[in-house]
């Protein structure tokens, strides 16, 4: 089942500092508390108690982060019920949009824009800039680009699309390290100047096809609008379910 199997991803993704509360696991960064880099995965089937999900919302509190999870409904149904009864709101519900490899569309940029994969920490640090001015965050870190020399570690991708004249990178993306086979396309950022380009595609292509040579067999992402959504259908992406942010503020 691939809800079972983005789930299994997800929590290999939390890493080795992986924290439990009864029937979920935590994803915390210590450095950052975005919520992005903070949220919970439930196990499978998980019907959690009121106590297993107070127990959840004090790990999250001790470490002054916001209890919340991002995890794929049909794959624990009866954990939303829970959190709501414990006062946790929805953020909002993505679509769950999947691909093979083998089935990516061809998705050029503009002729001016050049998309290849970055492995050097000059141009992590050029792609940490990048996402971290197109998705508003403040400026990028040197955690911001351990954080993407982890995923290159765990057998991931990043990659990085320049501006032919200027050599500068406009426009960048990640593919986690793969589970069995699984992994998720994410932070795919474009500068505001460099938008309607066909960068975010041409990124998202890229990763999704360099995939297959890291062992990608699925990649799968989330995208945040039907705008986001109507890209990545474009390169070969198709709705399969639907991902639930939800939190406790």
């Amino acid at each position: 089942m691939l809800d079972a199997a983005v789930h299994a991803y997800l929590r290999s993704a939390a890493g080795p500092r992986a924290h439990r509360a009864g029937p979920f696991v935590i994803r915390f960064d210590e450095h950052d508390d975005a919520l992005p880099f903070n949220y919970a995965i439930p196990d499978d089937d998980a019907a959690p108690t009121p106590d297993e999900v107070a127990d959840l919302v004090a790990a999250f509190r001790e470490r002054s982060r916001m209890p919340r999870l991002e995890y794929v409904p049909q794959a624990a149904p009866k954990v939303e019920e829970a959190l709501l009864a414990a006062g946790f709101t929805p953020e909002d519900r993505f679509p769950l949009l999947v691909c093979p490899p083998d089935e990516v569309l061809d998705a050029p940029a503009h002729a001016a824009v050049q998309v290849r994969l970055v492995t050097d920490d000059a141009g992590l640090w050029q792609v940490a800039r990048v996402m971290n001015a197109a998705f508003q965050a403040p400026e990028a870190t040197a955690h911001d680009v351990a954080r993407l020399r982890r995923i290159l570690d765990r057998g991931g991708l990043v990659a990085a699309a320049a501006d032919a004249a200027t050599g500068d990178v406009v426009g960048a993306g990640q593919l986690g390290g793969p589970h069995e086979g699984v992994a998720e396309v994410a932070g795919i950022a474009v500068l505001a100047s460099h938008r309607r380009r066909g960068i975010a595609g041409a990124v998202t292509a890229l990763l999704t096809r360099a995939g297959a040579d890291a062992g990608v067999m699925t990649a799968f992402l989330t995208p945040a609008d039907d705008g986001a959504a109507r890209v990545y259908q474009r390169v070969g992406y198709r709705r399969v379910g639907e991902a639930l942010h939800i939190s406790l503020r």
